[in-house]
């Protein structure tokens, strides 16, 4: 087996000792070099040729960020960043994944020499996935051939289904006949969901999202889709009325969910276990859909490692909801879409630039009278 050639660029020697230590203990990552600013990371490249970078977004010299760009311009290679779980820390992150970096990874805020290794597997799948992916330009994605990869086992946390969040109604059906969208994301998620809101009008119907992202990140997130959207795109809040002309993100320490209350469907926040290790859970949020909004809503599942959403997504399709995927060939990680589609949850597969306008053109379709109970 070739092991992973890694070249970690960080300004902190301890960080730079312990991502070492964290990478090496996956045997099929070799670190061949480390660098603290972006100047020597430069001559390192050049001379050590390696499959990934790790980076962190702040050092001295050169700011990562410009680092980056000059990279991803001059010699396009497979970046993941390291950054804080800090607003500065987020929007750089951010703004680093628009540039072209295939993941990112945050540091513990405290007592990093001791609390660091804990995450060493969750750092080694994103190296090894960032090492089948191809750089990107801003407005595509790129692939990543997960079949391909020889992934190491992990001893991980128990993993629970959307019944330990929410049990699947009995009866799906549609309350208030109204279209609503509903997303799923992980990797490669924030440039995809970006492409879809871009495409958005301000009278396009309601659409609720759900992105694998960390809790300090998900608000700075939804701020930067409000920028670039001409829809209203906000964090979600518990009962927050859902309107058309806005989009939801969900907060990143909570599952999203969509509820009926009498009147009016509105955002519900839970604070239950991970389900399917992800918290928000993709999963979460469709089996809500198919209670509350059934043949209503539409599911679409973007780029994601893993298949958190496949069986939530078979949910919506059996209770009358068109559902549609990204395809491989623009997907940057062809996990969550692969393993709906594989599973026939989803009607349609599209490529990412087809996507937002035939979601448009579904939200124009009637729901048949039959679907809709409630109203």
């Amino acid at each position: 087996m070739q092991k992973v050639r890694v070249l970690i660029v960080d300004d902190s020697a301890l960080v730079r000792k312990v991502l070492t230590a964290m990478l090496e203990s996956d045997p099929g990552i070799e670190v061949v070099g480390t660098a603290p600013d972006p100047l020597i990371a430069r001559e390192k490249i050049k001379a050590l040729n390696p499959d990934v970078l790790t980076l962190d977004v702040e050092m001295p010299r050169m700011d990562g960020l410009t680092f980056l760009e000059n990279l991803m311009r001059l010699r396009p290679m497979p970046v993941v960043m390291v950054s804080t779980l800090t607003e500065r820390g987020a929007d750089v992150t951010l703004r680093a994944l628009e540039l072209g970096a295939v993941d990112f990874f945050t540091k513990p805020a405290a007592d990093l020499a001791n609390t660091f290794m804990d995450h060493a597997p969750e750092i080694c799948a994103k190296v090894r996935l960032a090492a089948g992916a191809r750089p990107r330009e801003r407005t595509a994605v790129s692939k990543i051939d997960v079949a391909k990869l020889d992934v190491v086992k992990l001893d991980v946390a128990p993993r629970l289904s959307a019944d330990a969040v929410l049990p699947r109604a009995q009866t799906p059906g549609t309350r208030g006949g109204t279209r609503i969208i509903a997303i799923g994301a992980s990797t490669g998620g924030t440039e995809a969901i970006r492409v879809v809101l871009e495409a958005m009008p301000p009278t396009a119907p309601p659409i609720v999202i759900t992105q694998h992202i960390p809790a300090a990140f998900s608000g700075p997130f939804a701020a930067r889709m409000d920028t670039c959207s001409a829809m209203k795109v906000c964090e979600a809040r518990d009962g927050q009325p859902i309107q058309p002309g806005h989009a939801y993100i969900a907060p990143g320490s909570q599952h999203l969910l969509v509820m009926w209350d009498g009147a009016r469907h509105v955002c519900r926040l839970h604070d239950g276990p991970s389900v399917n290790r992800h918290k928000p859970s993709v999963d979460v949020l469709f089996r809500s859909m198919a209670a509350s909004v059934g043949a209503a809503t539409i599911g679409c599942l973007l780029t994601g490692m893993g298949d958190d959403g496949a069986r939530g997504l078979a949910e919506l399709k059996e209770a009358g909801a068109p559902t549609l995927v990204q395809d491989e060939a623009s997907s940057v990680v062809w996990g969550m879409p692969g393993a709906a589609w594989k599973a026939g949850a989803a009607s349609e597969m599209l490529a990412l630039d087809a996507i937002a306008a035939r979601l448009l053109a579904l939200a124009h379709t009637p729901v048949s009278a039959a679907a809709r109970v409630g109203t």
